[in-house]
């Protein structure tokens, strides 16, 4: 009898486990920088189009300025993204950050494809009545808040050699969408990154 009873709260347990929706912790700290990751839907590969970047882009650039944060690295893979960011002010909300910057890129994309592509639209369909389509990958994604100075010399070492890690080039700066070129090679382009407030100078 114990070891039925002992099966069935394993059984049950299990059964609990997949109604479980998995949340991404978030601790907003004054004065820590985060280490952001976030996923397209299904992992399909919706930024390798230069004009969904380019929303990205556009995207990242009004959520900095409208949450006060800096932005010391960046890459944009095929696939997914990465940020390191540092909130400014004492009072923040990395949920809403990202918010604001992954509806925006997804309400110009589903709108773009309605206008011009509507065939594509089943890429990001979820089958579902109550959110018709998505472009980015439901839930948190991955959020590290990070103090020390040589993790945040590794998150920015990290960020850059995805797309070698990837196999995509053979050296970083050879990948536009990243802040390679931004740290080593002086430009602002795509995305201007925030030097000035960089505590490792």
């Amino acid at each position: 009898m114990f070891q039925k009873a002992e099966h069935l709260t394993i059984i049950s347990n299990m059964e609990q486990r997949r109604f479980i929706k998995k949340k991404c912790k978030r601790y907003n700290i004054p004065g820590h920088a985060h280490g952001l990751t976030f996923s397209c839907f299904r992992n399909q590969k919706f930024l390798l189009s230069g004009r969904t970047c380019q929303w990205l882009i556009e995207s990242i650039e009004m959520a900095r300025k409208k949450h006060n944060f800096s932005l010391w690295s960046f890459v944009f893979m095929p696939d997914h993204v990465h940020l390191l960011i540092n909130p400014m002010d004492e009072q923040y909300s990395i949920s809403n950050i990202l918010k604001d910057i992954k509806s925006d890129t997804a309400r110009k994309a589903v709108k773009y494809l309605k206008e011009n592509k509507p065939s594509e639209l089943s890429n990001l369909s979820t089958n579902q009545k109550y959110r018709k389509y998505r472009f980015w990958q439901k839930g948190g994604g991955y959020d590290r808040n990070i103090i020390k100075e040589n993790t945040l010399t590794h998150a920015v070492q990290y960020i850059h050699n995805n797309p070698v890690r990837k196999d995509l080039v053979d050296e970083p700066g050879k990948w536009y969408y990243s802040s390679y070129n931004c740290w080593f090679n002086g430009t602002d382009e795509p995305i201007r990154i925030d030097k000035e407030t960089w505590p490792l100078f």
